[in-house]
């Protein structure tokens, strides 16, 4: 299994940045995946999750900022990230997750992850 994220970097807050992760080595399109996040000093945070039906979850916290998608084609998962706060800075990991225990952490492979900041 291998799971590579890019698309991150340093970014204005307001801005937007578009995360994409490689995956390889299992059955993707067959697959729940997440995204989640460790901001330093801090725990991993799930963000968003996606269904192998193309179901879409997120914390309270990216509503209305962050859209996760899937490209089976490509076996690759986006997630677009919109009005990026100060607060969002992290190391972004994607993973392979559960439709059972989806928004737990409960991740089956992860990342190596990609550094998002966002400051002025």
């Amino acid at each position: 299994v291998q799971l590579v994220e890019s698309g991150g970097g340093l970014v204005q807050p307001g801005g937007s940045l578009r995360l994409s992760c490689a995956a390889s080595g299992f059955t993707f399109s067959s697959s729940a995946m997440s995204w989640a996040r460790q901001a330093p000093g801090k725990g991993l945070e799930w963000v968003s999750g996606i269904y192998s039906d193309g179901r879409t979850y997120y914390t309270d916290s990216v509503k209305g900022r962050f859209t996760i998608s899937r490209d089976n084609a490509k076996n690759t998962v986006y997630l677009q990230m919109d009005s990026l706060k100060p607060e969002d800075t992290a190391v972004y990991h994607c993973a392979i997750d559960s439709e059972a225990t989806m928004g737990f952490v409960l991740f089956t492979s992860w990342g190596q992850g990609t550094q998002v900041t966002v400051s002025l």
